[in-house]
């Protein structure tokens, strides 16, 4: 059985990011998305089918087109997860400012002497 897909499967490859920014500001068909890339439209069709999965790709029927529609809104669940680890890293930047700081009065007063 195969593990629920989520969006960072989405975004770990390379090729998805891409076929993402294509169409985020505008549908487009699938040949439309596979005349992008060097690959096969199977292969394209493969990585829209992970998309679709993870919750970032509608795809819309239209006449005989099949457009594909970006949910942008799925990729906060990765803001989110980098946020933690955003605040993290500010926490230590800013003990190393106060510290780098503390240096540097020692520093002045050392020369004052």
């Amino acid at each position: 059985m195969e593990a629920r897909r989520d969006v960072f499967q989405a975004i770990a490859d390379p090729t998805r990011r891409e076929i993402i920014n294509l169409i985020a500001h505008e549908s487009l068909n699938l040949n439309a998305i596979a005349d992008n890339f060097d690959m096969s439209r199977q292969a394209i069709s493969l990585h829209i089918k992970i998309l679709v999965e993870c919750g970032l790709i509608n795809i819309n029927q239209q006449g005989r087109e099949r457009f594909c529609e970006a949910k942008l809104d799925k990729l906060s669940e990765i803001s989110v997860w980098v946020e933690q680890y955003r605040q993290f890293y500010e926490r230590k930047l800013d003990s190393l400012e106060t510290y780098l700081d503390k240096l540097q009065k020692q520093k002045k007063h050392g020369r004052k002497k």
